[in-house]
């Protein structure tokens, strides 16, 4: 029952309520008639022991029919006479004759107290009878007896009569209380169904309107308040979420400000170094100095690079939408990862017939680099990354798998987050920004797909899902 819902809960205790009201007022009920159909039988039994009584009294001492001590009585009725140690009894029959009873039968009308109170007494194929006992002043003892039937039947009409109404009532009460349950939870029902279209909105896509209101028609009552303080909540987590888009939206304008301004005077920096160097008289720590500014330029840029990247990205710029045949594009991003890492062994693995989707290959050849530059700076010398491509039901998939020592599991659920760097059992031979997962992930995400990556000491493998042409529920690439 704990799993049914609140609806079903309460028309079905609204029904086992009135269950139980109708099984109690059905017994009282049939208690009551009982009571008085029986006290109607014993008033008909008193007076038919006086008939009986007046009868011995006019001058039966037996033998003689038993139709004589009962006057005025109908079928069925019992009478039975005791004088000293004889006993005349029997009873009439439907055609008005008297019947003898069997000697089961006189022994419980024998055993009747002559009290002259009315009992039941069991006489077996007769039946249940009320009886009572009446002494004489002679020492006689007459007893009279009136059958239980006409009761009984009335009281079994009566049960199936409480019954059938109950029945009725009951099936009448399911329905119209799961009429009136479903009318009085119509507004909590227009609270889940406001609570399921803003949970399916797509908040963190940068989603910060949330149009949808629960309707309060009644404010007293309890689905009232709970509809108002939804409402509440729902302007509160909007005006939230309206606040923190706008900070990101000044960071990401700040970083791609701060990234655009800082390439010129990189750019001047690395020209000054390069013109410093040229004078062969330069001294020789000099010389080296010169170098390293320009390294580090050098790699400063890089850096500002991929951050102007990632904020255009983010920001749905940049990117072009035209056919792209991926297993081309796989080739020569291998080729060139070949040529950056001969200590490595690259392996490509294609299928028959190239697969085409639309994207930007300039961007999906930078994705699949950065794989492949990932695996080369984090495995040692010898490891071999294998490079594939596969179409899949609605798109393509490439994977970048490398047999290298494998990715610390604490790093596997933040690898595409900004600036997250491996650790040193991946060998990093060579420093990075900690953006190249990143940018991959951008890519990847502006394309309509998805990255993910498993791995285990000696196997590791990047996965990217790409959606093919004819899918229309991806989004396509916006146009730079």
């Amino acid at each position: 029952m704990t799993h049914w819902s609140l609806g079903t809960r309460l028309v079905v205790g609204i029904v086992s309520l009135l269950t139980v009201l109708a099984v109690a007022i059905g017994v009282v009920t049939v208690a009551a008639s009982r009571g008085q159909f029986v006290a109607r039988l014993d008033g008909l039994l008193i007076a038919a022991s006086d008939r009986s009584t007046a009868a011995v009294d006019a001058g039966f001492t037996g033998p003689g029919s038993i139709v004589e001590i009962l006057p005025g009585q109908g079928a069925g009725a019992v009478g039975m006479v005791i004088v000293g140690d004889a006993v005349f009894a029997g009873y009439i029959g439907t055609d008005g004759t008297a019947r003898t009873l069997d000697a089961t039968q006189l022994d419980r009308l024998a055993t009747v107290p002559d009290d002259r109170q009315p009992v039941t007494v069991d006489l077996g194929d007769l039946g249940a009878y009320r009886v009572v006992s009446t002494p004489l002043s002679d020492g006689r003892i007459v007893v009279n007896g009136l059958s239980l039937a006409e009761a009984d039947a009335a009281t079994s009409s009566l049960i199936q009569t409480i019954a059938a109404v109950s029945l009725a009532a009951i099936a009448l009460a399911l329905l119209l209380g799961a009429f009136v349950v479903r009318v009085a939870l119509r507004p909590l029902t227009r609270i889940v169904d406001t609570v399921s279209r803003v949970s399916e909105l797509p908040l963190e896509t940068g989603e910060v309107s949330m149009p949808d209101r629960v309707p309060v028609d009644a404010p007293g009552t309890e689905v009232g308040r709970v509809g108002a303080a939804l409402n509440r909540l729902l302007g509160k987590v909007e005006t939230s979420l309206a606040a923190r888009h706008e900070s990101e939206q000044k960071l990401r304008r700040f970083v791609a400000d701060a990234s655009h301004e800082l390439r010129t005077p990189l750019a001047s920096i690395r020209g000054y170094a390069e013109l410093a160097q040229r004078p062969t008289q330069v001294p020789g720590d000099t010389t080296r100095s010169l170098e390293r500014i320009e390294s580090e330029a050098v790699r400063m840029s890089t850096l500002v690079d991929e951050m102007l990247l990632l904020a255009r990205l983010e920001a749905g710029r940049d990117l072009r939408a035209e056919p792209v045949a991926l297993g081309a594009l796989l080739v020569e991003a291998v080729a060139d990862a070949h040529v950056a890492g001969p200590d490595h062994r690259w392996d490509l693995e294609l299928p028959p017939e190239d697969v085409g989707i639309r994207g930007d290959a300039d961007r999906l050849r930078q994705a699949i680099g950065n794989l492949l530059a990932n695996a080369r700076l984090h495995t040692p010398a010898g490891t071999t990354v294998t490079a594939a491509l596969e179409a899949a039901v609605r798109g393509a998939v490439i994977t970048v798998t490398d047999d290298g020592p494998g990715i610390d599991p604490a790093l596997q659920p933040i690898l595409f987050e900004r600036f997250t760097r491996g650790d040193d059992s991946r060998s990093r031979v060579a420093g990075s920004t900690g953006l190249g997962l990143a940018i991959v992930a951008a890519i990847v995400g502006a394309h309509g797909g998805r990255v993910s990556v498993e791995s285990v000491p000696g196997r590791t493998v990047f996965r990217i899902e790409l959606p093919g042409d004819d899918n229309p529920d991806d989004p396509e690439p916006s146009h730079s």
